[in-house]
């Protein structure tokens, strides 16, 4: 498992809404049972965001996503679902995104 790795969400009663689970932990901690994990809404479902900043909008797979990055969470790596590629495009916009809702910045 690699950061930026896109995830499919194994969960069925969330994953028609969250399709897709973004792994945000560092490299440098692949041997934790955990990862941290940003969940991405279909941008239908999220509907219109205020706070782009905190929630950026990216592509992935020809889809229209939401990285609902106030919703950052710890899952056990054995809950993460196959990984259907990555978002490599949006790095820079999700770190942005993360180091705001940790700083205020």
């Amino acid at each position: 498992m690699a950061q930026g790795s896109v995830h499919e969400n194994p969960n069925p009663r969330t994953k028609g809404d969250i399709p897709f689970l973004l792994d945000v932990q560092s490299d440098l901690f692949s041997t934790l049972s955990t990862r941290v994990v940003v969940p991405l809404y279909r941008a239908e479902v999220a509907g219109p965001q205020v706070m782009t900043r905190l929630t950026p909008v990216v592509a992935f797979q020809g889809r229209t996503l939401v990285a609902m990055v106030p919703e950052l969470a710890g899952i056990p790596r054995r809950e993460l679902g196959p990984v259907s590629g990555d978002l490599a495009a949006s790095r820079t916009e999700i770190l942005q995104a993360i180091d705001l809702l940790l700083t205020g910045f």
